[in-house]
């Protein structure tokens, strides 16, 4: 099983749902680096669940304990290690999936694939709950970067077919980067917040789910970063976005809408900064060109499907008897996983951009 991702910057992410813990080993960060634990706190905080109605009433503290390399504080410069305990879990929900495989999810193709070895529980290893270590690893990388002149920062773009605005074209600050992190809806318009907290609320009472769009920026990024073909900052990103469970699409700057335009009207022209550099007047590209950075925003964009455990009744077969059957899914899930992806996909665009800037 693929669990390892990186080159210069490589992480290991091990465990399952159900398992007595999850964790990441972090290969990579320089010695010499002090982290701020109260800030990781509060990064994780915003992926947990049990802190709203919005989200699986399952309750974990996802209170990492660092096992090694991080003394007093500060990155010794050999691998991290880093431990979350579960302590909330109902397996019991998950054994009847064995035989009966649920509409959406990996049991059916982990079952081709591991013949009845894998661990169904919560989902084992395919589970959401694997993006804690993930937000361990990117709450570091984060605070790396920011040390090196970058931020990246993310907010639901739309909910259930109701759409945010986007992050400012031009002149995007960074407390408008931020801000959105700092609410437990992170919108920035919050009167579209309540439409989508709405049309969540709405999809729960049915016993159904919701998807979304989470737009991702990275400020202060240089240029020439990347390499042209597969080694493209796109092609980097991507592979660790679509590590997170229920991801079904990513673009970059304006995306597939590039498709309905001319060039004259997707070009980004350049010109002349005050400070005598070169940048693009627009930023349709979205901060990347033939794989390389241009020194522009980072801009983001990751398509989220609906939660698949859903209590509505779903046609599936009975593996063992061989027979079509009704399936009404039990446990606790999120009626839409939208809101607590958004620090994973900041953790994601973070540890890639960290990557390559390593590279150089």
């Amino acid at each position: 099983m693929s669990s390892h991702w990186g080159t210069k910057l490589s992480f290991s992410i091990f465990g399952e749902s159900h398992g007595a813990g999850i964790g990441v080993v972090l290969e990579g960060i320089p010695a010499g680096e002090r982290l701020d634990f109260d800030e990781l706190g509060r990064f994780l905080l915003r992926r947990s669940p049990g802190r709203s109605s919005l989200s699986t009433s399952r309750v974990e503290g996802d209170e990492p304990e660092f096992l090694s390399g991080v003394k007093d504080g500060v990155t010794t410069g050999t691998p991290i290690s880093a431990l979350i305990r579960n302590r909330d879990t109902r397996s019991s929900d998950y054994a009847v999936h064995l035989d009966v495989p649920r509409p959406g999810h990996a049991d059916y193709s982990a079952q081709l694939r591991y013949g009845g070895h894998q661990d169904v529980r919560g989902g084992g290893h395919f589970s959401g709950r694997l993006t804690a270590p993930l937000c361990v690893a990117g709450g570091i990388a984060k605070q790396v970067l920011s040390r090196r002149g970058v931020t990246v920062g993310a907010h639901i773009l739309s909910i259930s077919g109701i759409y945010d605005r986007s992050f400012s074209e031009h002149g995007l600050s960074l407390d408008e980067l931020s801000g959105p992190g700092k609410k437990s809806f992170p919108v920035l318009d919050d009167s579209i917040g309540l439409e989508m907290v709405s049309a969540i609320e709405s999809a729960r009472e049915d016993g159904d789910s919701v998807g979304g769009r989470i737009e991702c920026v990275a400020l202060g990024v240089p240029g020439g970063l990347g390499e042209p073909m597969f080694g493209g900052v796109e092609n980097v990103i991507s592979s660790l976005v679509f590590g997170i469970p229920g991801v079904r699409g990513i673009e970059f700057g304006y995306g597939i809408g590039a498709a309905d335009l001319r060039g004259s009207e997707h070009n980004d022209g350049f010109e002349l900064a005050e400070n005598g550099s070169v940048r693009t007047a627009t930023n349709r590209h979205g901060g990347v060109l033939g794989g390389i950075t241009t020194g522009m925003p980072i801009v983001v964009k990751v398509g989220m499907k609906p939660t698949p455990s859903i209590a509505k009744l779903q046609r599936s077969v009975s593996l063992d008897r061989q027979e079509e059957v009704e399936l009404s899914v039990k446990g606790r899930h999120d009626p839409c996983i939208v809101p607590r992806a958004v620090p994973v996909v900041e953790s994601a665009v973070a540890l890639a951009l960290l990557d390559l800037m390593l590279l150089g």
